[in-house]
């Protein structure tokens, strides 16, 4: 909870970053090193984890939840599966982690299943797989992949009959309504065609009983992600890395929090913090309680950020979009582990098990 309002984080990570797991070598080295590069230069100095070492490593689901739940006001939140097994020996963020996190925090996690389009049947069958045991809340998509010997970087189209309609079809069938897609960055030094978003207004009008959630949205293609949110209802945007930038950039934030507000208001945005990339306490803090647009940008967008739009963007939004209880979710959570460890106080970030990691 801040300022009395509950706080849904709507994308987390519990990431494998450590060498062993680099299977496309240079282009998993990349992905990673840029991870951290964002992690560094966008964490204030209070809660960063300073050496690469520490941070490149297989991060636990425990520990992803001692930061969310106990070392920040962060209330549920979502874990993604990462179908990234071309890059990444598991992926990234495992299917293994995603079903640890469904099993043993069922009150303070929702998950997405996660499959690569570019395996056509296979996706399928594994996206069966997936809904059945993970009952996920949605489905994590990747608009590219590397494949073959030489690890060729293979973009892929929502609106794409072939590739793309299948699977939102068989997502359809298996009762997965939200479909969350990375755009605006890069995965590493790479082409970046696939992660325009001038792709998904055809997605959502062929769809138009599936949601779309564009992940990273105000990290770039600005006017092009506005524009999809206000043609079309069932397209939303998630603020994952667009609201750490409130720590060390709050400029840029402003910037594109305005722009995405002057096309559709506050109504389709979503807050996502990514940790482990970044560590979510400092950016939620800052949004509640210092944060107002800038005259000039009230100008562009015609309103301010007020509480009642905070409230919408930390928690009403998402709950909404993804049909949380969330009285239901309070009172589940109002006395489990991690609120009577966070009752304690004096929690330092990082400190699972007593220490960085």
């Amino acid at each position: 909870m801040i300022g009395g309002g509950f706080v849904i984080d709507a994308v987390t990570h519990a990431y494998n970053l450590h060498p062993s797991n680099w299977r496309a070598g240079k282009y998993a080295e990349s992905l990673a090193q840029l991870i951290f590069g964002l992690h560094s230069g966008l964490s204030g100095d209070t809660h960063r984890v300073v050496k690469p070492e520490q941070f490149m490593k297989d991060w636990s689901v425990d520990e992803l939840a001692h930061i969310l739940f106990v070392e920040s006001d962060v209330d549920l939140a979502v874990h993604h599966v990462l179908p990234l097994q071309t890059l990444y020996t598991d992926g990234l963020c495992s299917y293994e982690k995603t079903l640890d996190i469904k099993r043993r925090f069922p009150d303070r996690f929702l998950v997405y299943a996660g499959v690569d389009p570019l395996r056509g049947t296979a996706a399928l069958e594994d996206l069966e797989k997936q809904v059945e045991e993970l009952k996920p809340t949605g489905l994590k998509l990747y608009p590219a992949a590397w494949l073959g010997d030489s690890f060729k970087h293979t973009g892929w189209r929502m609106d794409d009959p072939r590739i793309a309609f299948p699977l939102f079809e068989r997502a359809q069938k298996l009762g997965i309504k939200n479909i969350a897609v990375h755009k605006g960055l890069p995965m590493g030094a790479v082409p970046i065609e696939a992660y325009k978003v001038d792709d998904i207004g055809g997605a959502a009008d062929a769809f138009p009983d599936l949601n779309f959630e564009i992940v990273h949205g105000g990290m770039a293609f600005l006017d092009e992600t506005g524009m999809q949110l206000s043609l079309f209802p069932n397209v939303y945007v998630n603020l994952e890395v667009t609201g750490a930038l409130l720590v060390k950039r709050e400029r840029w934030f402003a910037e594109s929090l305005a722009q995405l507000l002057k096309w559709a208001g506050p109504a389709k945005i979503m807050w996502g913090s990514g940790t482990v990339f970044s560590h979510p306490q400092p950016a939620l803090e800052k949004f509640w309680n210092d944060f107002q647009l800038p005259e000039e940008l009230t100008q562009v967008c015609g309103m301010q950020v007020t509480p009642e739009v905070k409230r919408m963007i930390l928690c009403d939004n998402y709950a909404r979009y993804a049909g949380v209880d969330v009285e239901a979710v309070k009172k589940r959570i109002a006395n489990d582990e991690f609120a009577r460890k966070k009752a304690k106080g004096n929690i330092q970030p990082y400190s699972y098990q007593g220490g960085r990691p």
